[in-house]
């Protein structure tokens, strides 16, 4: 009796831990220059070894750059950098988890050409898009069942600095506060953030803060925002200066803390730095910068004052490391380098900060965008 009971308490507690196994997937977005080729890929991740398993991949959308998920993961909406005017948009896809499959589901007209960058709240509610060679941001509800309605604002920008690149307004990315309060919209063109109180019942949902924009040093072109998982503050890349800016939050205004490098070579007026993360428990931030340097820079977060040190650096291990990300268990760090052609991971010691190359990479035409979940 007491051998079937210890049978059956295994086999109980085998089935328990299979029920609760969890699926990590990537969702990788790429440059595909025409809409009839695969555009947006899907991977299964071992969140043990770092290893890439292809399951599948989606046709139907132009140039889908840049990814972001819904908040329970069921959706992905993607912004369509059509480089051709008049034509940008917004797309939304079905995940279904069980079958492992991405259907399209709806788009619209982004409000402006090449679009950059798409957002979501913490409630899955509102859509935010950057569009960049338009100089403008736009604002979406989104359905329940995933489509995304008809843009509820469109905003756009007449600014100017001081570089030839930056003869017009170039929004760059589109970023919620962490309580779903506050939108803000680095202008690359005009370097400023650009910030705006969300009001949901107002015709235009997007109101100005208070102040309206944070200026960055001239030149700097702003690209990238995060905020802190757990503290109040937040760090932006400026792709044209290469450094990171960092502010103290609070109630939609930045505060400026300190700017620091995030590149290798002396003086230039375009670094092209790239994309900045935060490692799950909030204790490290890396950022990316392109052409020559093709590096990730990984800096310490002091936790009572906000601001950085740089702590490594880290070759890519190919041209162009547009967008990166860090794995939901923090393990590793995953880079999309462009110009290459391939998804480079990497292990992170999370204890030190610093980075690994596994070995492990694979290969794909003109990756841009990496976004990962975990499913039961």
């Amino acid at each position: 009796m007491f051998r079937k009971f210890c049978c059956f308490s295994i086999i109980a507690l085998f089935s328990g831990l299979l029920a609760n196994a969890q699926q990590y997937y990537l969702f990788v977005g790429s440059y595909n220059r025409d809409k009839d080729k695969d555009g947006v890929y899907l991977y299964r991740f071992n969140y043990n070894t770092g290893a890439l398993q292809p399951v599948s991949a989606l046709k139907g959308i132009l140039n889908p750059s840049f990814l972001t998920l819904s908040p329970d993961g069921k959706y992905i909406y993607a912004c369509s950098e059509a480089q051709t005017p008049n034509i940008g948009g917004v797309s939304s896809l079905a995940f279904d988890s069980t079958k492992e499959t991405l259907t399209l589901l709806s788009r619209q007209n982004s409000g402006g050409d090449n679009p950059a960058y798409v957002g979501t709240d913490k409630d899955g509610k509102w859509l935010l898009c950057a569009n960049y060679s338009g100089g403008s941001l736009s604002i979406f509800p989104l359905l329940e069942d995933g489509q995304i309605a008809p843009s509820k604002q469109v905003i756009a920008f007449q600014d100017s600095s001081v570089l030839p690149r930056q003869r017009s307004s170039h929004i760059h990315s589109a970023v919620f506060s962490p309580d779903g309060q506050y939108a803000f919209f680095p202008d690359l063109g005009a370097d400023k953030i650009r910030g705006y109180k969300l009001v949901p019942a107002a015709a235009e949902p997007l109101q100005p803060a208070t102040p309206p924009y944070t200026a960055t040093v001239p030149g700097a072109g702003p690209r990238h925002i995060i905020f802190h998982p757990k503290l109040p503050y937040a760090y932006c890349i400026e792709e044209m200066g290469g450094m990171v800016s960092c502010y103290k939050y609070k109630a939609g205004k930045l505060d400026s803390l300190q700017r620091i490098s995030a590149h290798l070579q002396g003086p230039a007026n375009d670094y092209n730095s790239a994309d900045i993360h935060i490692s799950p428990d909030g204790r490290f931030l890396y950022a990316s910068t392109r052409e020559s340097a093709n590096t990730i820079f990984i800096y310490a977060i002091n936790q009572q004052k906000g601001t950085l040190k740089q702590i490594g650096q880290e070759s890519s291990r190919g041209r162009h490391p547009r967008n990166f990300m860090i794995d939901p268990t923090g393990k590793f760090l995953l880079v999309a380098n462009q110009n290459s052609g391939n998804i480079v991971v990497f292990k992170r010691n999370q204890q030190t900060g610093l980075l690994t190359a596994t070995g492990i990479e694979v290969k794909l035409l003109n990756p841009s965008s990496l976004q990962m979940r975990a499913y039961h």
